[in-house]
């Protein structure tokens, strides 16, 4: 990536923190099933403890990533491409082309609206890729921005 790219607004990292409370709470439910399945059916005692010691250790551990993947995050936008980059270990950093770029949305659901960010989708014919949750008029102008780099890519 470029020096000019952008990282994502702080407030982002409490959004995956109250994901990662989502996917404990998801985790504590399949548990108490697992156990209740044991209680009832005489399921596997082992699925219940390797249930618990996932659902404990899983949220311990993505907690504990946030501000790597913070840091590793970033998106830049080009005249002949979006480019975007994630991951620490594993990093990947994909280009999309603007001539390519058929369509941009913007969509929060409700924990992104109560940080006031939105997710940038930029669809291509044959995918699209996301950027997590920018500021609503930042991602307004990158929409803008995007578009009409595309149109111009598309007269030329």
């Amino acid at each position: 990536m470029l020096p000019t790219s952008h990282h994502l607004p702080p407030r982002i990292k409490r959004i995956w923190g109250y994901s990662t409370l989502g996917s404990f709470v998801v985790g504590l439910v399949v548990t108490a099933l697992l156990y209740w399945a044991h209680l009832g059916w005489h399921w596997a005692n082992w699925l219940v403890i390797a249930s618990a010691i996932v659902t404990l250790i899983e949220p311990i551990v993505e907690a504990g990533l946030i501000p790597y993947r913070y840091r590793f995050t970033r998106y830049q936008i080009t005249p002949v491409a979006v480019e975007m980059q994630s991951g620490m270990v594993f990093k990947k950093r994909l280009a999309i082309p603007i001539a390519r770029v058929q369509d941009v949305t913007l969509k929060a659901g409700p924990l992104l609206q109560w940080q006031k960010l939105t997710q940038v989708t930029v669809a291509t014919a044959a995918t699209s890729h996301t950027i997590e949750g920018l500021e609503l008029t930042v991602a307004e102008q990158l929409r803008e921005q995007i578009m009409q780099l595309a149109q111009e890519a598309r007269h030329d």
